[in-house]
């Protein structure tokens, strides 16, 4: 269980292709008290620290995960990282469980006072678990749900969100990894059952 409050931005420095998907990531904060088995949230999906070392740690991906996340699995991309959520943590953000449910479009970015807001085209099997003030994991980052717009929902990022997250450098068309909201998700399952 994770945030969605990101620590830090790591560097992938290695990837190996195989029956997995092999990536080093390249990481400070994070290692502190990294060790091999932990969980790790790496741009939002829930991955295994399968190997550590003093510069960053190793993750194997699965095909469902490559299926269901933002093609960046790629050396230089910088991805948002957060440790799992330890029992007596402050919980700043939401529940976020690391289960990326897909990939959602970077459709426009308007500036706004203060801030900006980024408008993001979802799968259309998730669109109906996102409302207005409610809760969305992008890359792993805890963010209210500013408003919908056809199709897009869009989020409104403050100048520290967009300096500590990945989220800063998104330019239009390019993907990020979508977690919906779990209480939505189990409200629709449990309403649907009644």
């Amino acid at each position: 269980m994770f945030t969605g409050l990101v620590e830090e931005t790591g560097v992938v420095l290695e990837v190996q292709e195989g029956p997995f998907l092999r990536v080093r990531i390249g990481a400070r904060k994070v290692l502190e008290d990294l060790k091999v088995g932990d969980s790790i949230a790496v741009d939002g999906a829930c991955l295994t620290a399968v190997a550590v070392d003093g510069e960053g740690f190793w993750v194997e991906l699965a095909q469902e995960t490559l299926r269901r996340t933002a093609p960046t699995w790629r050396v230089g991309h910088r991805p948002n990282l957060e440790r799992a959520l330890k029992v007596g943590d402050r919980l700043g953000g939401h529940f976020v469980t690391g289960h990326v449910d897909g990939v959602a479009e970077l459709v426009e970015v308007r500036e706004a006072p203060g801030a900006k807001d980024y408008f993001f085209r979802p799968p259309a099997e998730y669109a109906r678990y996102i409302a207005e003030k409610g809760s969305v994991a992008l890359n792993g980052v805890s963010l209210t749900v500013a408003g919908l717009a056809g199709e897009a929902f869009f989020v409104t990022l403050i100048p520290h969100t967009l300096a500590v997250t990945n989220l800063g450098g998104l330019r239009v068309g390019d993907g990020v990894n979508l977690e919906v909201d779990l209480i939505a998700r189990y409200l629709e399952r449990l309403v649907g059952r009644a």
